[in-house]
């Protein structure tokens, strides 16, 4: 893999800590904010939003810009963002400064993703999507357990202080280790952008990734409380079970990656069936711990090995559909992904506010999963039916 890519994995890094750590923080941000449970989990829901409407326009709006400096913008973003989190004396401002992350977040794996493909061969590049993305899953391995450790025991602007260390580390990586002649894809017109938005193939993609991950969010959101209120973890071993979680995770990442390189519909489709499959089972293990942590390590495996695939799928499929916007479409898909985060959080706050309370996040999440299968078997036949149009990358 190219040492450019690096580059990418750092910033992700440093992206991903700031999206996922908050997590491991919602009891702790709703105790110090005086907040419920299901208010703080607007926060993760806010932040999604964020990069669900900020990825396609700002994409579109930054399209001539090269690439180099647009990286190096976003960052600056990001650390703004974070450093204001540091900063809020309440409620209100820290959902501002998590918009201002989202923004820089949405733009820059939607670029990013495009950025990657190009710098491989073609066989190789659901790989190199998966190399860029493993930047979030390390994050989950070790940025998010360490920062709730941090929350913790400093407080929980304490953790954003140090995430904004983080971006100014990906900055400098970005300056250093990216070429300054990185390929782009010719600027979307506004006609083009529209067409994106009017394919039925693509929006069928769409749905796939804002089903398949927002439903794992339903129940990821509330991982920390439910660890502690129904599986009977203290607050420290929730940390440790964060890692555990991670480590399933990168695995995932690159086994999928290594899965969609071929036939990612084919893939995505046994992925989705055995995600909903362990949804449904930690909703009976949920409350004896080793069951708890073997489940939980199987969900965080599959909830990012689909990941690769679908953007790699996206991609592709764009090139093919709509060539002349391909950022656009990456970016859609990116928005995609957050909408199924925010939908999923906000769907989570739900069910816990609900008299079916915490123990019904995991099952209601793997009838949103399952949603993402069905769309992935229609998708599937569509392929079979045009061959010609179908993205199997051999």
């Amino acid at each position: 893999m190219p040492l450019a890519l690096l580059a990418l994995t750092i910033a992700a890094y440093a992206i991903g800590t700031t999206e996922f750590v908050i997590v491991g923080l919602l009891p702790t941000v709703a105790r110090d904010l005086g907040i419920t449970l299901p208010m703080a989990g607007l926060i993760v829901s806010i932040y999604a939003l964020g990069v669900t409407f900020g990825a396609p326009i700002l994409t579109a709006l930054t399209g001539r810009i090269a690439r180099k400096p647009l990286l190096l913008g976003l960052m600056a973003l990001f650390i703004l963002g974070n450093a204001l989190a540091a900063l809020s004396p309440g409620y209100g401002i820290l959902l501002v400064a998590r918009v201002l992350s989202a923004f820089a977040h949405g733009v820059f794996f939607s670029v990013g993703a495009t950025i990657a493909a190009g710098l491989v061969p073609e066989n190789r590049r659901a790989s190199a999507i998966a190399m860029m993305f493993m930047g979030l899953t390390v994050a989950i391995v070790t940025g998010v357990p360490l920062g709730t450790l941090i929350g913790q025991t400093f407080g929980w602007r304490a953790t954003f202080a140090a995430v904004a260390g983080l971006g100014a580390v990906a900055f400098a990586a970005i300056a250093v280790l990216l070429p300054a002649d990185l390929p782009s894809s010719p600027p979307a017109r506004l006609l083009d952008q529209v067409k994106v938005l009017g394919s039925g193939r693509l929006l069928l993609v769409f749905g796939m990734t804002a089903l398949g991950y927002g439903g794992t969010f339903v129940t990821f959101t509330y991982l920390a409380p439910l660890l502690e209120e129904i599986t009977g973890l203290s607050a420290s071993a929730v940390s440790l079970v964060l890692v555990l979680y991670g480590l399933a995770i990168a695995a995932g990442n690159l086994a999928g990656g290594r899965l969609a390189n071929r036939h990612p519909v084919k893939a995505l489709a046994a992925l989705f069936t055995a995600q909903a499959l362990v949804l449904f089972a930690l909703t009976w293990t949920a409350s004896t711990t080793i069951p708890a942590l073997v489940t939980l390590t199987a969900l965080g495996f599959l909830s990012f090995a689909t990941v690769p695939g679908l953007q790699l799928y996206v991609v592709e499929l764009a090139r093919q559909q709509r060539p002349a916007a391909v950022d656009v479409a990456s970016a859609l898909n990116i928005a995609a992904f957050n909408l199924g985060i925010a939908v999923g959080a906000w769907i989570g706050g739900l069910t816990v506010a609900s008299p079916l309370g915490l123990g019904a996040t995991p099952w209601v999440g793997a009838l949103i999963v399952l949603g993402a299968l069905g769309l992935t078997l229609v998708s599937g036949h569509l392929d079979r039916r045009t061959p010609a149009a179908a993205p199997v990358c051999a």
